[in-house]
């Protein structure tokens, strides 16, 4: 069974960035074989941003790193809820959600574990499990967050699909101080999920619904 199966998938950001990380490469396999990908990110993280950038900058990058992966412009959604506040703020959040099942009836919602250990993150993936409650939901992997992740679902990747990852994760000038954006470390982590299943390149989710 493939990935393509799906013909509207949304995927859920605590932060800009976070989708393209943990399912960058998934991306663009997706986009590459037609499948409508939106891309919501809840924050812009404008109070992390580091000095000498402007404040806006992260809505300026996520566009041309989901521009990068081939997503619509149309289909990119930013939210301006403040980082590390997600838990104080999750009926607005649910309710932004809410709007989103309504107005795109995907049929995959990639998202964070609900292991993760960033509050934003945690919010987003337990928020985005009661408004999607009726859809597929799989989780993607934030290895530095995740103490245990439940490798169950692994999709197969090309090096085209990596080096988009990296392209797009490459827009993001202002995070460049994060050692996890290394471009060695994005393709390794690939590489070790593909040599688990046997092929070249791969990501892996956690599955909390799957709908046939």
């Amino acid at each position: 069974m493939s990935i393509e199966r799906f013909d509207n998938v949304l995927v859920l950001a605590p932060h800009t960035d976070d989708g393209e990380f943990g399912c960058g490469g998934t991306m663009a396999r997706l986009i590459e074989n037609g499948v409508k990908v939106t891309y919501a990110a809840f924050s812009t993280a404008a109070k992390s941003v580091p000095e000498g950038f402007p404040k806006d900058v992260l809505k300026h990058e996520v566009r041309a790193a989901t521009g990068v992966l081939g997503i619509a412009e149309t289909d990119l959604k930013v939210y301006d809820f403040e980082v590390r506040t997600f838990p104080t703020v999750r009926q607005d959040i649910l309710e932004e959600m809410i709007v989103l099942q309504r107005e795109l009836d995907p049929d995959c919602v990639l998202l964070p574990a609900l292991i993760d250990l960033h509050q934003d993150h945690k919010t987003i993936a337990e928020e985005g499990l009661r408004a999607f409650k009726r859809t597929t939901v799989m989780a993607y992997e934030i290895p530095w967050n995740n103490l245990n992740f439940s490798q169950q679902a692994y999709v197969r990747l090309e090096e085209r699909h990596i080096q988009k990852k990296i392209e797009a994760l490459a827009c993001y000038a202002s995070q460049g101080h994060r050692n996890y954006l290394n471009e060695d470390y994005i393709r390794n982590v690939a590489l070790t999920r593909g040599i688990n299943i046997g092929c070249e390149y791969a990501e892996v989710f956690e599955v909390y619904r799957w709908i046939l």
